[in-house]
């Protein structure tokens, strides 16, 4: 299948320069394509997975992708919808967190002995432009009249943008004259914001290589959910890749309960399953849509991909865990994975009756409700149920001397910390 029918297919496109040529170009030759990203934090997140993943897509398919890291343009930072100016980062901090996605940017695309992905920092030709070069090689071809016109910078005008920001789209655009010229670079590739950014480097490139320039642009669709809000985002914010930020079990879980209505989608744009067997699922999805095979298999392709193995295995068995109520199947680095937004207590260290212990500890409002609730077998001690009133809480339960979790019915979970 063609790479340009593959992402239609897949609903990964949203506008394109020239379709006709650019599909003509694929087909004729390898090309070498480019998508950036600018160090604004040590990590990304699963939003900015989509462009790459079509980056891989298109390696896969016999081109060669490179992957821009933005040490100069992360400096300035590229003007947003928000209406306000992005707070600069001292260069300390511009710089580790290049070295940051670098790192992860090694680890997620380029494997051993892989050496058609190119990584490439943009820093590295931009620190030596002056401001005279800046001004008499790049900005002499820009109109300020289009430049406004871009809907990310007209979008600010009333609130106002500064220089810098408003800057921004040249910088891009020298990136991809550069990479024209160095790296025989075709295409680039971006979300939709991004879409003034790109034709206006394909302006420049033509003006200073000539009209007949062969240069491309494809942008990705904005990805909202079914119900509308923002891809992504959960109560406890963005979902990182860094498992320090988004631990494995709640980036694993983050896709196990997409909505139906998402699922097939995700499936689609974030893994590298076969028309074939997304077709399976997405049957499976009408069919037996309580089974959640679908968001099953999501789950478990982005947290292999992001994660690898072992971690996929880890957030796995705390699922199991939690579902059975096996809690002391778990160490204490997983209790902390898989209780991290769960109601929280502590205790002091030493032996106590149930019913007093549920009620210092603040899990139950009353003894009499205690009561109720052990008599009734509502209340589990590491998966155990008890309904012994004089059962006594000891250190000795507390899973690595740390943690006793306490299920009051079939799904309330508390996590209680012992001191």
């Amino acid at each position: 299948m063609n790479i340009i029918n593959e992402l239609q297919w897949r609903g990964a496109i949203n506008q394109q320069t020239d379709e006709i040529g650019l599909r003509q170009l694929v087909e004729e030759k390898s090309i070498s394509l480019y998508c950036g990203v600018d160090p604004t934090g040590d990590s990304m997140h699963i939003g900015h997975l989509i462009p790459f993943i079509m980056l891989k897509r298109f390696q896969m398919a016999g081109h060669r992708p490179v992957i821009l890291i933005g040490g100069a343009t992360g400096t300035i930072g590229d003007p947003s919808g928000r209406q306000t100016e992005r707070s600069l980062q001292t260069m300390d901090q511009v710089e580790e967190n290049v070295r940051a996605l670098t790192e992860q940017m090694k680890k997620l695309f380029i494997t051993d002995g892989d050496n058609q992905i190119r990584m490439v920092n943009n820093n590295d030709w931009m620190k030596n432009i002056t401001i005279i070069d800046f001004l008499r090689d790049y900005g002499k071809n820009f109109s300020i009249n289009t430049m406004l016109a871009k809907d990310i910078v007209s979008s600010r005008l009333d609130s106002g943008i500064s220089f810098t920001e408003f800057a921004y789209q040249i910088l891009q655009s020298a990136d991809y004259l550069h990479l024209y010229r160095h790296e025989d670079v075709q295409l680039q590739i971006g979300g939709s914001d991004q879409w003034g950014n790109i034709t206006s480097g394909l302006d420049l490139i033509r003006k200073k290589e000539g009209s007949e320039a062969k240069a491309f642009g494809l942008t990705i669709p904005l990805m909202l959910k079914a119900d509308g809000t923002k891809f992504g985002k959960t109560a406890g914010g963005a979902i990182w890749l860094d498992p320090k930020k988004t631990t494995p079990y709640e980036f694993y879980q983050f896709w196990a309960n997409a909505d139906d209505r998402d699922v097939i989608r995700y499936l689609k744009y974030f893994t590298f399953l076969s028309q074939e067997e997304i077709e399976q699922l997405e049957e499976k999805v009408k069919t037996e849509p309580h089974k959640r095979e679908a968001q099953m298999k999501l789950a478990e392709e982005m947290t292999l991909f992001v994660h690898g193995p072992a971690l996929l295995e880890q957030a796995q068995r705390i699922t199991r865990a939690l579902f059975s109520g096996d809690i002391k199947a778990l160490t204490v680095e997983e209790i902390e994975q898989g209780f991290k937004e769960m109601p929280t207590f502590t205790a002091s260290a030493q032996q106590q009756n149930i019913i007093d212990w549920l009620v210092e500890v603040g899990i139950e409002p009353s003894k009499r409700q205690a009561r109720e609730d052990v008599k009734g077998g509502a209340i589990s001690i590491n998966g155990d149920r008890i309904t012994d009133v004089d059962f006594e809480v000891t250190n000795e339960l507390a899973i690595g001397s740390k943690y006793i979790i306490v299920r009051k019915g079939k799904k309330n979970y508390s996590l209680v910390h012992l001191q």
